[in-house]
């Protein structure tokens, strides 16, 4: 396999991302929408969980190891790499796929080599059981956690920095009301008094470019809070014209989502910071 070319303009890589991301959303799934029911992807030399937007790119390669290494990682570890990954759409075509990271290197997962996986006993990743428990432990632990108030429809009110959620026996499982409120503690991140986030007084204004960005954040913060916990994210309402929009929004701001992930990342961070 010829080894990919190191890129040499953020630009470029803002775009392969977000071009990435199109092909999926195009075939219908959101990334930050797919449960995510195994452990999460990290290096196998470090050990280390890959963050931002990393997790939505990797776990939505499909393959069943969770451990990913560059292509000199694994010939110091006494293998080297197989063949690219075929993919198949929906009319029969058929394209070799490569995975890579946001630094100017592409990874490999584990299942695209010959002599590691065998060699070092791995197997793949271990399915993640839903545990309703470790939510309520992360939103009773959240440090400096805004207002909540019951309400007819789940909301997020920067200016009184409250939350509102449906009573949660309205809710068709604990996993849908759980993934909701993470949605909604990951707008409250952006306040002042948490993380702070440029924008987030406009998040009422339905459409804004802040208000798209926002949503994004929100959406990628529940993902990654829905991960930790094991849960599915939930359901999408309208779910070819909520993809439609995020298509129209990428192409048009190809900086979008690695910005919006990496925001969402410190948001699940802070969230967390009293059950880590």
């Amino acid at each position: 396999m010829q080894a990919e070319p190191i890129l040499s303009h953020h630009s470029s890589v803002y775009s392969i991302v977000t071009e990435q991301i199109l092909r999926q959303l195009e075939s219908g799934v959101a990334p930050w929408r797919k449960p995510w029911r195994t452990e999460p992807p990290c290096n196998l030399v470090s050990g280390k969980e890959y963050r931002g937007i990393n997790p939505f790119l990797l776990a939505s390669q499909g393959y069943g190891s969770r451990y990913w290494l560059t292509f000199n990682q694994a010939n110091k570890l006494g293998g080297h790499i197989g063949e690219e990954k075929t993919i198949r759409d929906a009319e029969g075509n058929t394209r070799k796929e490569k995975p890579f990271l946001l630094r100017y290197y592409r990874v490999f997962n584990v299942e695209q080599t010959e002599g590691i996986a065998d060699k070092l006993a791995l197997g793949n990743a271990a399915p993640r059981v839903a545990s309703i428990d470790q939510c309520e432990a992360i939103v009773n632990g959240m440090p400096n956690a805004p207002r909540t108030e019951q309400s007819s429809r789940a909301w997020y009110r920067p200016s009184t920095d409250t939350v509102g959620m449906p009573s949660k026996s309205l809710f068709n499982s604990s996993e849908e009301y759980y993934s909701t409120l993470f949605h909604e503690l990951s707008h409250s991140t952006g306040h002042a008094s948490r993380v702070g986030r440029e924008g987030i007084e406009d998040i009422a204004a339905f459409g804004s470019e802040s208000y798209s960005k926002e949503e994004l954040i929100a959406e990628m913060g529940a993902a990654m809070l829905c991960g930790v916990t094991g849960i599915s994210p939930a359901t999408i309402p309208n779910s070819a014209a909520y993809l439609q929009g995020w298509i129209n929004r990428l192409r048009g701001d190809n900086k979008l989502l690695v910005s919006a992930a990496s925001q969402a990342q410190k948001a699940a961070d802070y969230i967390q910071g009293g059950a880590l």
